[in-house]
């Protein structure tokens, strides 16, 4: 049993972290599953109890109408991590970290050093939950609580954060909650703390903000039934700024990345896909 006084963020961008848990534990129990997270499990059942029936089920509805997609981009960005350790980076920093749980279930080698940036009111519901559960990580996790329109980098660095050590920089979609501004100062602060050979993985793809799943996330995490502007993220013009910062870049198709894993993707959408940026 969880701790019944843990705080459950049913608002805001942290409550998103609740959806993509439904959508990985709703995975698990496939038996083609991609990936296996028996902890994403202990988290919704956690958070079910925060959460008045109505709002529950609209949580339900839209982690099930975005489940393809955004289990397939779990497993894409589980694979970038195993590929990055491989290729040398010792340090994995996780922008928006939410419930994530790679720490716990990739098997990273124990020197590997496993950041987790997010904000205060995140791990206020994650770390009793890890608790309760015994969660063991297969390597070093620092926990950074921060909001990544300050000074997330000082909270970094009082983590241990080595800015001489390669490093995987991942982004599940944090940055398209920032204004445009912020988002390209969060990637003006990576390219200064990246080594040579570090990675980022920046996805590249369109989205009618205007289409009903889209216009019901915002409602849900505003909790407004006011639609609200989508902010801008890094924009379409990230991947010349990386290059132009010292970054070399790979565009990846995204039904490339996904034809592996036997599962349908999303349609040929062209340019649809990830940039991967190495700073050289």
């Amino acid at each position: 049993m969880t701790d019944p006084s843990v705080h459950v963020p049913t608002a805001g961008v942290a409550m998103t972290a609740i959806g993509v848990a439904l959508i990985r534990e709703r995975e698990s129990r496939r038996p083609d599953r991609l990936y296996d997270d028996p902890l994403a499990a202990a988290f919704v059942a956690a958070a079910r109890t925060g959460f008045d029936p109505r709002r529950w089920a609209r949580l339900e509805e839209l982690a099930d109408q975005f489940f393809e997609g955004r289990s397939l981009a779990v497993r894409v960005v589980d694979d970038s991590v195993t590929e990055a350790v491989a290729q040398g980076c010792g340090q994995i920093v996780l922008l928006g970290a939410g419930l994530d749980t790679r720490v716990f279930r990739l098997g990273l080698p124990a020197e590997t050093v496993f950041f987790e940036v997010d904000l205060p009111e995140l791990f206020e519901f994650k770390e009793p939950v890890l608790a309760a559960h015994d969660a063991r990580p297969d390597c070093v996790r620092r926990v950074v609580s921060a909001d990544l329109r300050g000074d997330w980098a000082g909270a970094l660095a009082g983590q241990g954060f080595g800015p001489g050590v390669p490093t995987l920089w991942v982004d599940e979609g944090v940055l398209n909650y920032l204004p445009r501004n912020d988002a390209h100062a969060v990637a003006e602060t990576i390219t200064g703390l990246s080594a040579p050979g570090s990675r980022f993985g920046i996805g590249r793809f369109e989205v009618d903000s205007a289409a009903p799943q889209y216009r019901a996330l915002r409602e849900l995490v505003a909790d407004d039934s006011a639609a609200v502007r989508p902010v801008n993220g890094l924009g379409p013009d990230s991947e010349s700024w990386f290059a132009e910062h010292g970054w070399r870049t790979v565009f990846r198709a995204w039904n490339d990345l996904v034809a592996p894993y036997g599962r349908p993707g999303m349609g040929d959408v062209p340019g649809m896909g990830t940039v991967l940026a190495i700073r050289e």
